[in-house]
């Protein structure tokens, strides 16, 4: 059973297999119906969601404020190899996030109504403009700026150290904008 665990992919493979069992043996009425589409596509924005914001927290949390409390010769593991692969699912986490929340929105009716804040989805809107706005500085502020910090770019000690800043500057708007956009995710009734 250990080597099971040790695993990711098995483990990931069988918790899906899990959700598929459960939705065969509770809600197999609806399975190939545009309700069981509407629904694949929600639980998978809802997974995406998790990691994002999961990952957003893990560094604001844990990473940035122990950054200062590891001996110089241990930083280079999580410059190197750490921070590097939870970036890598941070920003295509944040991708997913927002590609399923748009296509649940579609698919549900509603996606206009949303981006242009209209009753009744005015509150679900809001939290997609600070979604959107959150995946924008994952991608173009905290990504490029993360490279140059981590010297997975070329840059000079002085920029490196900047980059870091500003990466880590807009990893707290961020932080900041997570909790309006869950209340809104959250509270809001669509259809």
């Amino acid at each position: 059973m250990g080597k099971f665990f040790e695993n990711l992919h098995r483990v990931l493979l069988a918790g899906l297999i899990l959700a598929v069992l459960v939705l065969l043996i509770r809600h197999r009425d609806i399975a190939g119906t545009h309700d069981f589409w509407a629904w694949v596509i929600r639980w998978i924005h809802v997974w995406f969601g998790i990691l994002w914001i999961g990952l957003l927290y893990y560094f604001n949390f844990v990473q940035i404020p122990s950054m200062p409390k590891i001996p110089d010769e241990h930083k280079p593991a999580i410059g190197k190899v750490i921070a590097p692969a939870a970036l890598f699912y941070f920003r295509w986490a944040a991708a997913g996030t927002v590609l399923f929340g748009l296509l649940t929105a579609l698919m549900n009716g509603y996606l206009v109504e949303a981006l242009t804040l209209q009753n009744p989805v005015t509150t679900i809107g809001i939290g997609m403009w600070l979604a959107l706005v959150m995946a924008f500085n994952v991608w173009f502020i905290i990504w490029p700026n993360q490279k140059k910090a981590l010297g997975l770019v070329e840059a000079s000690a002085d920029a490196k150290k900047a980059a870091a800043r500003v990466a880590m500057i807009t990893s707290r708007v961020n932080t900041l904008l997570s909790i309006p956009m869950l209340y809104c995710m959250v509270l809001q009734k669509v259809g």
